[in-house]
């Protein structure tokens, strides 16, 4: 059951005042340590040392996995990370294969799933329909669904219809396909199963629009079952609005669900959601639709792990960072391409664009202290003009237009960047970019980002400084500073054990894995992901998501956070199925290796009281969800919880209890702590 804000906030106001650095971080606040000051500074045991080391170099641990890393040893296992290649990962691949709009060049994507702008050619008698008799198909569909949307728009605004009355006139037109969608669905899951996508290419188009979009479940539901993967995306293609794009950008946020939950090469998944998140873009921006999968599929993951310059040049040349902050539109004051502006009004507002030249310097490389003026801003603007994208509405690539580059040298960072022309004028921009790359402030910029990301909100000066020496002798070996990070005193100390908070993603994903769950319906994560706060690829600012606690915890996010742990333990998640009672049976299993404890199990026995079964069940889910220590307080706020649920009127089954255990264990403080 959805608890109410009220009853969350009471549970959560019950179990938040902790006596270690938790309360404080879901609070916003610097850890504050009660303990002696040897107890504080005793060092991890082995077993949190795994913890450690999982919590913050995956999306979570599953169960087992801390027992396996110490048996492997923590540096082992990391260095396996940092190699992914080597790793196998076939259930994700297996599952990723329900996604082929993926693995889409650009270009092709705006063929197979096109926007409204082709549409709107296509009526204007400048494009025409695609060869393909399948895709064809799709295109009557959605330039119909275009055309009429137009129209509609248009008559809302000529006719004296009410609000009300437009809202009635909708509801009755839904009521009316909904019918005509149920007796052609009917007709189409009479067929043969290898016929059906035939017979729905040969309806009369207005009937594919309501089969498509109207068609009501179980039937809706028994259709695209029995699709493969492509068929499934035509169904969907037709089905949304006047534009295809959703469909890939539905398809690009479930297998970032998918990837951070099944994938065993987790650190290399961790390291694509930090940088994709460093050098962000917004997936609705302009044509940016079209490239976001391929730019975190070709340009960030590849170089996740890799050399820093490599993976900022991949990121600057990419078509999806062009768009996003508007240099492919970039114009020298002084070029060639600027001589006509003032003649050609359509270009008289274009000129150069700093947007890129900005957050280059003060986003991705030597950070907003790094020394640079706003004249460097300008001139390093002029030194990327020419960086562009080859017809961008089409999927095209990276250009360089000589004559769009601004020509002259130029004064930057203290320096002269002479200036080349014709086709070498790219040399400028390259130069510049590693030129960035190399420098002591990037170094110490990206160090503690990574610092921040792993180890602390505020990590330790020391660290980050032996991070940026790595980083510099290296020549940017992003491997080389995570190695010198993992190897640090400071990752396994004691005072940044369980003081980072996880952000909404890290949550959900470290839910499912804790619980072994499977994601059977990553579009109802993606959704929880939205009202979390982190719709996916979708941080309109150039900063990207934060990572700090401040950001995250309030009352209004636990109460969401301990919401969604009671609607995944229900199975209401998408009916996603929740096995608990499996979890249980595993650690019991477990306890041959590793014996429980429990803070519950310990006062018990030392009152000289006999433990419940209550008792073990919760130390048991207790260890394998959050594989360390949980409060007293928070125990004894959940076995409250749970008698006073056996004592109503109707008392739940066993197995919904063991269900809410496992919910309240998801929705304690000590779980929202990585």
């Amino acid at each position: 059951m959805r608890w109410s804000r009220v009853s969350s906030l009471s549970w959560l106001l019950a179990v938040l005042p902790l006596s270690s650095g938790a309360s404080a971080q879901l609070t916003a606040k610097r850890p504050q340590h009660h303990l002696p000051a040897a107890t504080v500074e005793a060092p991890l045991t082995q077993r949190e040392k795994a913890a450690q080391l999982l919590n913050r170099c995956t999306f979570g641990p599953r169960p087992g996995d801390i027992t396996a890393v110490m048996k492997l040893g923590p540096d082992a296992w990391f260095e396996q990370q940092l190699n992914p290649e080597t790793v196998p990962d076939a259930v994700l691949e297996k599952r990723l294969e329900d996604y082929p709009a993926l693995k889409l060049t650009p270009s092709q994507t705006a063929i197979d799933f096109p926007r409204n702008q082709v549409f709107r050619k296509i009526l204007e008698g400048k494009e025409t329909y695609p060869q393909d008799p399948a895709l064809a198909s799709v295109y009557q569909v959605l330039e119909t669904k275009y055309a009429h949307e137009q129209q509609v728009r248009k008559e809302e605004q000529d006719n004296q219809q009410t609000p009300e009355q437009q809202e009635a006139q909708k509801a009755a037109q839904k009521k009316q396909d909904q019918a005509t969608a149920l007796v052609v669905s009917e007709q189409i899951l009479g067929m043969p199963k290898a016929q059906r996508m035939a017979a729905i290419f040969k309806l009369p188009v207005e009937q594919r629009i309501v089969l498509a979009g109207s068609t009501p479940d179980p039937q809706k539901k028994m259709l695209i079952a029995d699709f493969n993967p492509h068929e499934r995306e035509i169904f969907a293609a037709m089905g949304g609005g006047p534009d295809a794009a959703h469909v890939v950008q539905s398809e690009l946020q479930q297998a970032k669900a998918l990837r951070a939950i099944l994938s065993e090469r987790q650190l290399q998944e961790v390291m694509t959601d930090f940088w994709f998140n460093h050098f962000n873009v917004f997936l609705n921006k302009d044509s940016d639709a079209l490239y976001t999968p391929a730019y975190e599929r070709d340009t960030i993951r590849p170089h996740a792990l890799g050399k820093f310059r490599d993976l900022l040049t991949a990121t600057a040349k990419d078509p999806a960072m062009l768009v996003y902050l508007d240099n492919w539109l970039s114009i020298g004051p002084d070029s060639k391409a600027a001589e006509n502006r003032q003649a050609n009004q359509k270009n008289a507002q274009r000129g150069l664009n700093e947007n890129y030249g900005r957050e280059l310097m003060e986003l991705h490389t030597v950070g907003v202290s790094g020394g640079y003026t706003q004249a460097d801003v300008t001139n390093l603007a002029k030194i990327l003009t020419g960086w562009t994208v080859d017809r961008p509405d089409q999927g095209g690539g990276f250009l360089f237009e000589p004559r769009k580059h601004e020509p002259g040298d130029k004064q930057w960072f203290r320096q002269k960047v002479a200036f080349q022309a014709g086709p070498n004028g790219v040399a400028e921009g390259e130069a510049a970019l590693n030129w960035l790359a190399s420098q002591s402030q990037t170094a110490h910029f990206i160090s503690f980002k990574l610092a921040q990301r792993f180890v602390a909100d505020e990590p330790p000066p020391a660290l980050v400084d032996r991070m940026a020496k790595s980083f510099l002798s290296s020549d940017g070996d992003i491997r080389e500073v995570l190695r010198t990070m993992e190897r640090s005193p400071e990752f396994f100390a004691r005072k940044y054990y369980r003081v980072k908070v996880k952000t909404p993603l890290e949550f959900v994903a470290s839910a499912f894995r804790a619980t072994e769950t499977n994601p059977a319906n990553p579009a109802a994560v993606v959704n929880v992901l939205k009202t979390m706060g982190e719709p996916l690829y979708q941080m309109q600012p150039p900063t990207g998501y934060p990572m700090t606690a401040d950001h995250w915890m309030n009352s209004a996010a636990l109460v969401d956070r301990l919401n969604l742990s009671l609607t995944l333990t229900g199975g209401k998640l998408g009916n996603t199925p929740f096995d608990a009672t499996h979890l249980l049976a595993t650690g019991l299993l477990a306890r041959e290796v590793e014996p429980v404890k429990s803070p519950v199990r310990r006062i018990s026995v030392e009152a000289g009281e006999p433990v419940s079964g209550r008792e073990e069940a919760l130390a048991l889910l207790e260890q394998m969800v959050i594989g360390g220590a949980v409060s007293a307080k928070t125990n004894a706020v959940i076995l409250k919880q749970i008698a006073e649920d056996q004592a109503s009127p109707s008392p739940a089954d066993s197995t919904q209890v063991l269900n809410t255990i496992a919910a309240l264990i998801l929705g304690s403080p000590e779980f929202q702590l990585k």
